[in-house]
């Protein structure tokens, strides 16, 4: 089983865009999954957390560098040389990996940029009820659960309504996704889903 550790994501983009420092050798590759064997069980564990790549552990090889990369398969252009001793004198955690996470950023405002806009007084509105809600929870908890209940059927009614009036546009799902800022098989899921909410 694969499991990839991601370190940013985005409330909205969800599994779509979440990043990660990736590791780049020195060739300019990058290096394939370390394989933790977990025993004698048929379960294995893979990872590409960037830190495994030291040159010693489970054999992997040494990153040379590390770039921005994102769930969709975006990876970033500009490299970032790995100091591994400073690595091991602070710890992967305290490692500066700001060089890719801004890569990432800027990848995410082109998403955005891509992506359908929100109406401005939708995002304002969304904005305080957000900031009602964060009230109404600390003060009155049941009546924000009750908010949250009528919030949920509305956008479940609203979500139906939109997904087959986006079926029934005939776009493409690549143009579909680009719009939502999805990945193509993400964008099928959500629209499958809210088509099929009520």
């Amino acid at each position: 089983m694969q499991k990839t550790e991601y370190d940013w994501e985005t409330a909205e983009f969800g599994a779509s865009h979440q990043g990660r420092p990736g590791a780049v050798l020195a060739d300019g590759t990058e290096p394939e999954p370390v394989l933790f064997d977990m025993g004698s069980s048929a379960y294995f564990h893979k990872t590409s957390d960037w830190w495994v790549y030291d040159g010693d552990t489970l054999r992997a090889p040494r990153a040379a560098a590390l770039r921005g990369a994102c769930s969709c398969g975006w990876r970033g252009t500009a490299l970032y040389p790995v100091d591994w001793q400073e690595v091991a004198a602070e710890g992967p955690d305290v490692y500066d990996t700001q060089g890719p996470r801004d890569d990432w950023k800027r990848h995410i405002a082109d998403v955005e940029h891509q992506a359908v806009p929100v109406p401005e007084d939708v995002a304002a509105l969304l904005g305080r009820l957000r900031e009602r809600l964060d009230v109404l929870s600390a003060d009155a908890p049941l009546a924000a659960l009750r908010v949250v209940a009528a919030l949920e059927h509305t956008t479940g009614e609203a979500a139906e309504a939109a997904a087959y009036g986006v079926r029934a546009d005939g776009q493409s799902w690549d143009a579909v996704a680009t719009a939502l800022g999805l990945t193509e098989p993400d964008a099928r899921t959500r629209l499958h889903r809210y088509a099929r909410r009520y």
